[in-house]
């Protein structure tokens, strides 16, 4: 077996790896070209930004040039597939209705669900490679078959909570060759490589946000998200009104234009249907029990039933312990201790110890 687990030599392994022009992506590839495998570099475009900075861009102008520049002086195969129109369809127009729909999107997790572990995974079978391989921070374990997802080395760097929506099937057909390293590790690779991008900066959420607000691009791309609407209390009592609840996220506490309230007021509820916001105190945020739906499980063919396990409903906070009950595409995570801000529109992702078990998505 080779070490992606394929009983053939590493020359006769042909590998995809998903190159977003950035340090970790660069390194996995050529990590892998080192090692013998037979790497073949795709870039996607995922959208013109020439007015996006260069700290926060990923897949776009500067990026691909700079992917291709680490393939051309590592001797291996670079593809650029514009995939603009499939980002626009999966991710930006999500991210844009989700705040309209008075949610809160995790643009990431769609990102990975739609144009990385569907199309272009589907991309690299159509060429005959045996693995898509990307520069994630996250550990595959397990056959071919049935390969389990767990947290990566750097716990600091983990990212498998935006891979709780990856199907089983992707799974068996991806790699993760940074899962054993630390972010410390990747960049002196990096140097040891001389490669031109080992100082380039991480890439940000919500890349494709040119402005300083993601507000700016909901309002651009639908306008009719603007509606005036009441703000309540919740007593029902009228505080005063809103320009469009897009502007607002659960949680949220600055920009709501409410004064004279005895303590901090935040957004408590958001109700599209109504077009109305409700505020209230911090203690009013609290909650134990956190239901989901559309969940993918990766933890075996039997679903839970009061399962001891932690959770996290956040990509940078600590998983917590619960109980995890789940009934067909439904289920509920009920935490020992209280959390605040959970929001419709973003994720609950259960662990055991450090395997990924599956993940929903958070509803009112």
């Amino acid at each position: 077996m080779n070490s992606l687990g394929f009983d053939k030599s590493e020359k006769d392994t042909k590998v995809v790896v998903a190159m977003s022009g950035g340090v970790d992506s660069s390194v996995a590839a050529v990590m892998l070209k080192k090692q013998g495998y037979d790497v073949i570099g795709i870039t996607l475009k995922l959208y013109n930004n020439s007015n996006i900075s260069k700290s926060k861009s990923c897949c776009a102008g500067i990026d691909i040039e700079d992917a291709k520049n680490v393939a051309l002086k590592n001797d291996f195969k670079h593809v650029v597939l514009d995939y603009q129109g499939k980002f626009f369809d999966g991710v930006i127009s999500n991210f844009v209705d989700s705040y309209a729909n008075g949610e809160t999107p995790l643009p990431c997790v769609k990102c990975n669900e739609t144009v990385k572990f569907s199309d272009l995974l589907n991309e690299a079978k159509k060429i005959g490679a045996d693995a898509l391989a990307t520069g994630h921070y996250a550990i595959r374990k397990g056959s071919l078959n049935n390969a389990s997802l767990h947290k990566a080395k750097d716990f600091s760097k983990d990212q498998s909570f935006f891979l709780f929506s990856t199907l089983q099937d992707q799974l068996n057909y991806a790699r993760f060759p940074l899962g054993d390293y630390r972010k410390s590790e990747i960049r002196q690779l990096a140097k040891e490589y001389k490669l031109s991008v080992s100082d380039k900066p991480d890439s940000q959420d919500i890349c494709f946000v040119t402005s300083d607000s993601y507000r700016d691009l909901v309002n651009n791309l639908n306008p009719s998200v603007n509606k005036k609407g009441i703000i309540y209390d919740v007593d029902n009592n009228i505080l005063g009104t809103h320009d469009g609840i897009s502007n607002y996220t659960i949680g949220q506490r600055k920009g709501i234009g409410i004064s004279g309230s005895k303590e901090p007021l935040y957004v408590i509820d958001i109700n599209k249907d109504q077009n109305s916001i409700t505020l209230g105190i911090k203690e009013k945020l609290k909650k134990k029990v956190i239901n989901f739906k559309n969940i993918n499980w990766l933890g075996g063919n039997i679903l839970p039933k009061e399962l001891d396990c932690s959770a996290k409903i956040r990509s940078t906070q600590e998983d917590l312990p619960g109980i995890l009950d789940i009934n067909r595409n439904y289920g509920t995570f009920t935490f020992e201790k209280e959390l605040d801000n959970t929001s419709p529109g973003q994720a609950c992702v259960f662990y055991k110890n450090d395997q990924l078990l599956g993940g929903g998505w958070i509803t009112a």
